[in-house]
């Protein structure tokens, strides 16, 4: 089984940040202000550089600026930004400049475009970054964006290896989570980062989440984590069904980063919904939509 959430070292439940912007340019007084917002109201750490942090639109210089602000906005909270790259080399950069900053850890994904053409292939991939990785290592599979799965036998092949923490699965196939949390073991923290199988996702083993909403509703995500791993199932049940799904309905149909961003200006955290090309800002119609149902969970969660 993996890491119990009381048992983990990172916490159970972290922020994938969005990376505003102020007239196209990274906002570092925003980023550190979305940083303090989550985590002085429930979260226990910080996952910027993701992709609900738009890191493929961002250079090298920014993700520095993004890194190293987010660790000292964070004060000592968990800080895992995410090293994804389409290559060994490129992926060992991205780490080495989050060790610089002061990073936890770093979240990486196989491969995309240019895939592995053998299964072995994969395996070469983590491996060669895990035996020259500066910070741990938690895998992040997330089959959407990359066009392929980190399956459960690749997990349990490189799982013994020291610098593997564990993962972050946004594969939304709960049936593969669970194969995952039958093969690792206590020091392997398991994140469920498909926010509506969140609770069912920690209710089997896993160790926590890694999700959207919890920028701008990061204690409800927190007490929702809380509520599963204490087995209060009528409470788990009705924040997963009645406001989670929701809103990561909405992420799902309008994209992750312009909703989150559309949110957190009615929540009044940051002043920007800018996004970077292709990426767009959401319409006024889209906005009153993440705006009713979030005003539907705000009124009954705080």
């Amino acid at each position: 089984m993996p890491t119990a959430p009381a048992d983990s070292e990172y916490g159970t439940s972290l922020v994938p940040t969005v990376t505003p912007f102020a007239n196209g340019s990274v906002d570092a007084d925003a980023v550190a202000d979305l940083s303090e917002f989550v985590l002085e109201n429930g979260a226990d750490g910080l996952v910027p550089c993701g992709t609900t942090g738009e890191f493929a639109s961002l250079t090298l210089e920014e993700y520095e600026t993004v890194v190293s602000t987010s660790v000292d906005a964070a004060d000592g909270a968990p800080v895992l930004p995410g090293a994804a790259s389409t290559s060994v080399a490129g992926t060992l950069e991205r780490i080495d400049v989050a060790a610089d900053a002061g990073a936890d850890a770093v979240l990486i994904v196989l491969p995309y475009f240019h895939g592995a053409n053998d299964p072995a292939g994969n395996e070469r991939f983590l491996r060669a970054v895990l035996d020259d990785t500066s910070l741990p290592i938690v895998l992040y599979n997330i089959p959407s964006c990359v066009g392929q799965s980190i399956d459960a036998d690749l997990i349990e092949a490189v799982a013994d290896h020291p610098d593997l923490a564990g993962m972050k699965d946004t594969s939304g196939d709960l049936t593969h989570l669970i194969d995952v949390i039958r093969r690792t073991g206590d020091d392997f923290h398991l994140f469920q980062g498909w926010d509506s199988q969140l609770v069912p996702a920690v209710s089997l083993g896993a160790t926590g989440g890694i999700n959207a909403v919890s920028n701008y509703l990061p204690g409800l995500m927190a007490e929702a984590i809380d509520a599963a791993a204490e087995n209060d199932v009528s409470r788990g049940r009705d924040l997963q069904l009645n406001h989670i799904a929701p809103l990561f309905d909405t992420s799902l149909e309008f994209g992750f980063a312009p909703t989150t961003k559309a949110a957190l200006i009615e929540r009044g955290v940051i002043d920007d919904d800018g996004v970077r090309p292709p990426l767009v800002e959401l319409d006024d119609d889209q906005v009153a939509t993440v705006r009713d149902v979030l005003e539907e969970t705000l009124a009954v969660a705080e």
